[in-house]
């Protein structure tokens, strides 16, 4: 992979993170397009046999049939936006990989969270790549090993960076974005993935 920016290994652990992978006037126009533009929606996971909101909004976009289903719901993938497509080139010209989709999360403030979990849905395959683009506020990335839980990194995921997880990372590791009660702006996030279709 030529990527341009730092290699972060650990055990069945590997990160590849670039700060400034957008300058700032690139990400600030994309902030103030992507917040407005997207159809952001209030979606419901099932937890405990209920469903419940998500801490955040969420929407999909991708190729035809790049279906995506976790936590009990499937996602339909909306048809690319000319931005988010550019973005998507952009990301795969600098990763040297393919992508079909993007999940995007819309942290309102630091109340807005994701819990623990791996991306590990038969969907992905087996060693799955995946491209997080972070625009927006700062919020703390935390990863934890799923055999040893004391084994733990944390990554503050600032405006323009993007983190591509590869290798091992999803079978053997989890991640978060926890809750804050600190006063933080407005976050989007935006993770590029490979769907396996029929």
């Amino acid at each position: 992979m030529t990527f341009p920016g730092q290699h972060l290994c650990d055990e069945q652990l590997e990160l590849w993170w670039a700060p400034d992978f957008l300058s700032a006037f690139e990400a600030d126009a994309l902030f103030s397009h992507l917040s407005q533009s997207l159809a952001w929606q209030q979606g419901q996971v099932r937890m405990f046999g209920k469903w419940i909101d998500e801490p955040r909004l969420t929407v999909w976009y991708g190729d035809p049939g790049a279906s995506y289903t976790y936590s009990g719901k499937q996602q339909q993938p909306l048809p690319w936006t000319p931005a988010l497509l550019a973005l998507k080139e952009k990301i795969e010209t600098s990763s040297s990989t393919s992508f079909n989709s993007v999940l995007g999360n819309y942290y309102r403030s630091g109340q807005d969270s994701m819990g623990w979990h791996s991306d590990n849905e038969k969907e992905l395959g087996i060693r799955p790549l995946i491209a997080s683009l972070n625009l927006g506020a700062t919020r703390t990335f935390q990863l934890r090993m799923i055999k040893d839980k004391s084994r733990k990194l944390s990554l503050d995921l600032s405006h323009g960076s993007l983190l591509i997880m590869s290798g091992e990372t999803q079978h053997h590791w989890q991640h978060q974005i926890p809750k804050t009660k600190k006063a933080v702006g407005e976050r989007l996030n935006f993770t590029f993935r490979l769907i396996l279709t029929d």
